[in-house]
């Protein structure tokens, strides 16, 4: 009976140890993934400071052309 006792332990343990390498194991793939999606939002930032500056040379230009027209005397 004792042995019988021992061995389910034994079992018990090692399921136990199985579970904590995989939750060792999700943590780091976690992880790795938090890094990855921290360095997307960082990349989506400078993709819209981009969009952004973009937007603005552009306004610069169609003020540039405006006054080229005003100028020439092209303006509608």
């Amino acid at each position: 009976m004792n042995n019988l006792v021992l061995e389910h332990l034994r079992a018990i343990r090692s399921d136990l140890r199985d579970m904590r390498d995989t939750m060792a194991e999700q943590r780091q793939r976690l992880t790795r993934m938090e890094i990855g999606l921290a360095g997307l939002r960082r990349d989506q930032g400078a993709d819209a400071g981009g969009v952004a500056e973009m937007g603005l040379r552009i306004d610069r230009l169609v003020e540039q052309v405006r006054r080229i027209e005003h100028r020439l005397d092209l303006a509608d």
